[in-house]
């Protein structure tokens, strides 16, 4: 399962909930679509998507299954997820967070640098978080000049060390 929002609250007496939209595709938002919620019983609940609005920041959702306020409080807080089979193809040389993380980061002279932890989007390209055998926090910016090649099935990133990227 992969997160594709977070339900920050309801909206509404009929049901609505506003929802941070955690993907890059808003169309997994559209309606007739499927997304999964945790249940109370930590078993995962399907939810048909039955109309979708932009409001600011925030989508404002509404399940086919719940038409009240009082049906969907238990939501607020909670993660809309997606199957894997639900994810959309990338083109060539795109890659979900989760492809990326884990993967062990090799200099161009064969050095080990770390493993991706996590990845930073803070604007114009994303920073991916390694550590190193010592536990020393690496940043890796996602750009052409750095990054060099991406294997995910074999796990392995190979990056062109640039001054200042590991000391």
């Amino acid at each position: 399962m992969y997160n594709v929002g977070f339900i920050v609250n309801t909206h509404g007496l009929k049901g609505d909930v506003k929802v941070k939209q955690i993907t890059d595709f808003i169309e997994r938002f559209n309606v007739g679509n499927k997304v999964y919620i945790e249940g109370e019983d930590g078993s995962y609940e399907s939810l048909q998507i039955d109309s979708c609005r932009q409001q600011k920041q925030m989508l404002i959702l509404h399940f086919k299954e719940y038409n009240s306020l009082e049906t969907v409080e238990w939501m607020k807080g909670k993660k809309l997820l997606i199957k894997k089979e639900q994810q959309t193809p990338l083109p060539e040389g795109e890659y979900y967070y989760h492809e990326i993380i884990g993967c062990t980061v090799f200099s161009t002279d064969g050095r080990e640098i770390g493993v991706i932890d996590h990845i930073l989007a803070p604007g114009a390209n994303d920073v991916w978080v390694a550590y190193d055998k010592n536990d020393k926090e690496i940043l890796i910016p996602y750009i052409d000049d750095v990054v060099k090649e991406v294997d995910v099935a074999k796990k392995k990133i190979i990056i062109e060390v640039m001054e200042g990227l590991i000391d």
